[in-house]
């Protein structure tokens, strides 16, 4: 899998292209200076580098791809004498960008061949799913009601903010449920652009719009017989809601540029950070949709209302990561379990992961409270 460091001082538009791009099959890792990018690159193998500044990767010899914010002849120029083999200006045009990647980590003979599109994400087996970690009560509610419930039919709508683990529940849920042998599909509608999400869902016929060049199941037809897991739901436009909607209730889909219908059985779990009754009251999501997905409720509590798991997550991090990376499990002494527990953790368990790789990777073999305020 083609692994990709992003560079970028933003926090918001490194977690987005992120997303965007672990959404169309890639790995990806986030660095906010080049400094901590030159460290991780030593450490760690990776295929490309998307950066917002040309200066300090000499001698890396990875393929650059610079995204400013300045569109000048002169930009262009000097981030090319740095070494870059391509230059796209703000706000980023995704299309081109993942062309981009995938031309920088072609082989010489592949590259004149046509791109295809990421294949959709299914379920790589329950065997190797990570578990739901922590012993605070609201996580323990959490996994009671997913054993609870899995095994019935009913719709089921998770809420909790961005990175408190939503996917992992919905996958815990499928696991668990009589369709476990059956697809996993997921979609995240904030990510798929509001034009294409019912070609993404639904499917296409050829030659139903311009860039239509065959026929594509959509994610219903792909996850029939399993679980279509739609995240950020509330993210979905009106228009799309209205056929998730004829969807659910007549178990019935029709491709874009077809009248005809296919009968699709698909257990859908929705996720989302918003609040949607507040969506409803703005005109924004539809009550009746909502209330097809939402039969049973699952909350996924933000990481600061369960810092006594803190410690646990830190563990189980440390522990898989460096079985990952194939290297001795490294220890974290306890003030610097103490610094991470007292942290807000604004992006959640994906926030903690993200740091404990890093001090993984920049950190000694015994993590100290030194490596926590030089890295974090």
């Amino acid at each position: 899998m083609t692994k990709v460091l992003i560079v970028e001082q933003s926090k918001s538009v490194r977690n987005n292209l992120r997303e965007r791009l672990e959404f169309e099959g890639f790995k990806t890792e986030g660095a906010e200076s080049v400094a901590i990018a030159r460290r991780m690159c030593e450490n760690l193998p990776f295929d490309v580098v998307l950066t917002d500044r040309v200066e300090g990767f000499d001698g890396l010899e990875l393929p650059l791809i610079v995204l400013s914010r300045d569109s000048s002849i002169d930009s262009a120029v000097e981030a090319v004498r740095h070494g870059a083999i391509d230059f796209l200006t703000k706000p980023i045009d995704m299309n081109r960008l993942l062309g981009s990647i995938r031309k920088a980590v072609a082989p010489p003979a592949e590259e004149a061949k046509p791109q295809r599109s990421a294949k959709p994400r299914h379920s790589a087996g329950c065997a190797t799913i990570e578990p739901i970690v922590g012993e605070s009560e609201a996580i323990v509610r959490v996994r009671e009601l997913v054993d609870k419930i899995a095994r019935s039919e009913a719709r089921v709508l998770i809420t909790g903010e961005n990175g408190t683990g939503k996917e992992l529940v919905a996958r815990w849920l499928h696991c668990k449920s009589s369709r476990k042998d059956a697809p996993f599909v997921e979609v995240n509608c904030a990510a798929i652009p509001s034009e294409l999400i019912e070609s993404e869902l639904f499917g296409h016929e050829k030659g139903a719009f311009t860039s239509a060049i065959k026929q594509r199941k959509g994610k219903f037809e792909q996850a029939d017989g399993g679980t279509l897991f739609m995240d950020e739901i509330g993210d979905m436009s009106l228009s799309a809601q209205a056929k998730v909607l004829r969807a659910l209730q007549e178990r019935k889909i029709s491709r874009v540029g077809s009248d005809r219908d296919i009968e699709v059985d698909v257990r859908v779990v929705a996720a989302t950070n918003k609040n949607l009754e507040k969506e409803i009251a703005e005109g924004r999501f539809r009550e009746d949709l909502y209330h097809r997905i939402g039969v049973i409720l699952i909350k996924v509590p933000p990481l600061r209302e369960r810092k006594g798991d803190v410690a646990i997550l830190v563990n189980y991090f440390l522990e898989s990561i460096c079985r990952e990376y194939n290297i001795p499990t490294k220890e974290i002494d306890a003030e610097a379990v103490a610094r991470l527990s007292d942290r807000r953790w604004s992006g959640n368990i994906r926030e903690l992961r993200n740091i404990v790789e890093r001090l993984v990777v920049l950190g000694g073999a015994t993590i100290t409270r030194e490596d926590i305020e030089s890295y974090c």
